[in-house]
C-alpha cells in the first residue's frame, strides 16, 4: 500500500498538514495516539470513520518523512 493513496495534503485543510483521505483527521493525531501507547485497535475503536489501512498510511507517512 502506498501512503499516497490514502492521505491528502491540501493547503484548504489543517493549514495544509497531510489528512486522512475524506476526514479531518491529521497523521499528526493519529501518530500521537499510537505514541501515547493507544494501540492500533483502541484507535479503531475510538476514533469513528477510519480503518486499519489509514493507521498504517500514517505510519508510512510518518517514516517517509523521517528518511527524507
Amino acid at each position: 500500500m502506498n501512503w499516497q493513496d490514502r492521505l491528502t495534503i491540501d493547503p484548504q485543510v489543517r493549514g495544509g498538514k497531510p489528512v486522512i483521505k475524506g476526514t479531518r483527521l491529521a497523521v499528526e493525531f493519529i501518530v500521537d495516539l499510537l505514541a501515547s501507547e493507544w494501540t492500533a485497535a483502541d484507535v479503531l475503536r475510538k476514533v469513528l470513520g477510519i480503518t486499519h489501512d489509514d493507521i498504517q498510511a500514517c505510519l508510512r507517512y510518518a517514516n517517509h518523512v523521517l528518511h527524507a
